[in-house]
C-alpha cells in the first residue's frame, strides 16, 4: 500500500489552524461570576448509563422498545476536551486540576506546581486577588487532588496537611482566599493529639480558622443554621466527614448535605455577599465520588453520583437564568473506568440500594462464623446481585477486607447489564466539555467554546471572561520566595492505593 507523503504536512496545516483558536479569537466578557463544576473521573459512557438508566425507568422498563430522554448535562454540550498530563499520556487528577485551574500543563501529582516545581496561580486566586468572592466544594475530602488546586501549591498530592493549611490560609503567602469551603476531610484539619486526626503534628486549623473569623462546623446541624445560605455569613467552612464524603446512595440525610443541597447554598450565600458589589465569585463544584466509583469497577455508586450531578447542572442552569450575569462551564478531570456498554441492559441495577464501598466496610467487619451466608442474605441483595454462583460467592469470601473485593464484586454485577470496565485506572479519551449562560452571553459562550481544546485553555476562557490576571498571581505567590511550597511527601490517607486518583 502506498502512503502518501503529503499527509503529514496536510496535517501540520490542520494542527497550526486548530492552534490559532483561543483568546485572541474570544468575544469580550459578559460575566460578573462564574461556576465551574467538576465531574470527576465522567466519560461520555458514563453519561450514556445514566441517560439510559433513567430513560428506561420513564420508559415503563421496555428495553426491548427504548426511549431516550435527555438528562440536564445533555442539553449543554459544547465541545471535548485533551487531557493528557506534561509527563503522561494519561493524566491524574492533579494535573489536570493544575491544568484547568491555572492553566498550566504539568507533571502527573503536582499541585498547582509547574514542571520546575514552581507555584503557578489559580483562577480562584487571581479572582480573590481582584476582589471577588470565592468557594470550593467537593464530595471527596477538601484537600483531594482538585479542590486542592485552586488555593493550595505542593510538588505532590499527597501533602494532604500542607493543603490543608493552604485552603485555610494558614502559611499561604495570599492569606487566605477562599471564602467557602465544604466537603470531606476533616481529618487533616485536626491537631494529632485529636482522635481521627491524620496530621502528624499538632497544628489545630479548625481552631486557626476560627480565630481568621470563619463559621467553622462540621456536621449537618451547623451547615442547616445557614438556612440555604439565607443566613450565611462569609467566610464558612463545613466539613462533614473525616475521610471523603458518602456516596449520594449511601449518604445519610441527616447526618451529610448532598452535594446539591451545598451547591444550592454556596450559590445563595455568595450572591447575597456580591449583589450590591461590581465583582462578583468564582466557585468550583467537584462531583468528586463519580471517579472513585470508576476506580473501584462500581456502577452503583458511579450511577447515581451522575444522576446526583445533572441534578445540579439542572439547578446551575436554572440558577443561571435568573441571574443572568453568570456563566457555568463544566469538564470532567479525565474519564475512569474506561466503560464499555455492550448487550446492555441498565435496569439490571435497579435493585441496588447501597454501593460497594458501603457493603465491602459491612462485610469486612463481619467477625461471624458464616461469611458466605452473610454474603447471600446482607451483601448480594442490597447489590442486586440477585442470582450469585458458588464460584462467585468463594472468590469474594477469599477477599474479604481486600481492596481488590470492591473491584470484583462490581465487575459482577456489571457484567449481568452488559457493562464492561477495561480498566481500574484512568484512561486517555476525551472529555465532554459543557457550558451555559443566559441571554446574549448563551450565543457568546457557543461560539467561543464550541470545539476541541486543551484542557489548560479553560482558564485562559475564565480569565478573559472575568478580566483576571493569572501571571500576576503567579507573580504575587513567588514575590517572597517559594519555601513556603509543600515539598515533602505525606504518607498516603490510610488505605487509599495511588491509581485511585
Amino acid at each position: 500500500m502506498r502512503v502518501s507523503t503529503l499527509w503529514p504536512v496536510a496535517l501540520l496545516v490542520c494542527v497550526t489552524q486548530a492552534a490559532t483558536t483561543g483568546p485572541g479569537d474570544w468575544q469580550g466578557a459578559t460575566a460578573k461570576s462564574f461556576i465551574y463544576i467538576v465531574p470527576d473521573g465522567f466519560g461520555t459512557a458514563s453519561q450514556t448509563l445514566a441517560r439510559d438508566y433513567v430513560s428506561a425507568l420513564k420508559n415503563g422498563e421496555n428495553i426491548g422498545r427504548p426511549v431516550t430522554y435527555q438528562l440536564a448535562a445533555d442539553q449543554m454540550v459544547l465541545g471535548s476536551v485533551r487531557t493528557q498530563a506534561s509527563d503522561d499520556l494519561i493524566t491524574d487528577s492533579a494535573a489536570s486540576a493544575t491544568a484547568f485551574g491555572c492553566g498550566v500543563k504539568t507533571y502527573n501529582a503536582a499541585i498547582a506546581v509547574d514542571d520546575n516545581r514552581q507555584p503557578v496561580g489559580s483562577i480562584l486566586e487571581a479572582a480573590k486577588l481582584d476582589g471577588f468572592k470565592t468557594g470550593l466544594i467537593a464530595t471527596s475530602r477538601i484537600t483531594h487532588a482538585t479542590p486542592a488546586c485552586y488555593a493550595a501549591h505542593v510538588v505532590h498530592r499527597d501533602s494532604e496537611a500542607k493543603i490543608a493549611e493552604h485552603e485555610i490560609g494558614y502559611g499561604h503567602p495570599l492569606g487566605s482566599v477562599v471564602d467557602i469551603l465544604l466537603g470531606g476531610g476533616r481529618c487533616y484539619f485536626k491537631p494529632n493529639s485529636q482522635a481521627g486526626s491524620c496530621r502528624s503534628d499538632n497544628i489545630d486549623l479548625l481552631k486557626f480558622g476560627k480565630e481568621q473569623g470563619f463559621n467553622v462546623f462540621t456536621d449537618r446541624a451547623g451547615f442547616d443554621e445557614l438556612k440555604g445560605g439565607a443566613d450565611a455569613k462569609l467566610p464558612y467552612v463545613g466539613l462533614f466527614t473525616e475521610g471523603h464524603m458518602s456516596y449520594e446512595i449511601d449518604r445519610q440525610d441527616s447526618l451529610e448535605p448532598s452535594l446539591l443541597e451545598m451547591t444550592k447554598t454556596a450559590l445563595t450565600s455568595l450572591e447575597n455577599a456580591t449583589k450590591n458589589t461590581k465583582r462578583g465569585y468564582f466557585i468550583m463544584i467537584e462531583a468528586s465520588r463519580i471517579d472513585h466509583a470508576g476506580h473501584s469497577n462500581d456502577p452503583i455508586g458511579h450511577l447515581h453520583d451522575i444522576i446526583q450531578y445533572n441534578e445540579v447542572m439542572d439547578f446551575v442552569r436554572s440558577w443561571i437564568d435568573k441571574h443572568p450575569d453568570t456563566t457555568m462551564l463544566s469538564a470532567a478531570d479525565h474519564e475512569t473506568g474506561g466503560i464499555t456498554l455492550h448487550g446492555y441492559n441498565p435496569l439490571i441495577l435497579k435493585a441496588a440500594n447501597a454501593s460497594a464501598e458501603a457493603l465491602g466496610s459491612a462485610f469486612s467487619k463481619y467477625t461471624g462464623a458464616d461469611p458466605s451466608s452473610f454474603l447471600k442474605t446482607v451483601v448480594f441483595p442490597s447489590y442486586g446481585l440477585l442470582d450469585p454462583t458458588d464460584a462467585e460467592v468463594s472468590k469474594l469470601v477469599a477477599l474479604k477486607g481486600k481492596s481488590t473485593f470492591l473491584n470484583e464484586m462490581g465487575i459482577m454485577l456489571s457484567a449481568r447489564g452488559g457493562i464492561g470496565w477495561s480498566t481500574s485506572g484512568h484512561s486517555a479519551v476525551d472529555v465532554t466539555l459543557y457550558g451555559y449562560s443566559s441571554d446574549k452571553g448563551g450565543k457568546i459562550l457557543r461560539q467561543n467554546m464550541a470545539g476541541n481544546w486543551d484542557n489548560t485553555q479553560l482558564p485562559l476562557y475564565l480569565e478573559k471572561q472575568l478580566k483576571l490576571d493569572l501571571g500576576a498571581t503567579t507573580k504575587a505567590l513567588r514575590k517572597k520566595g517559594t519555601q513556603w511550597v509543600g515539598r515533602s511527601v505525606e504518607k498516603r490517607f490510610e488505605g487509599e492505593k495511588e491509581y485511585h486518583h
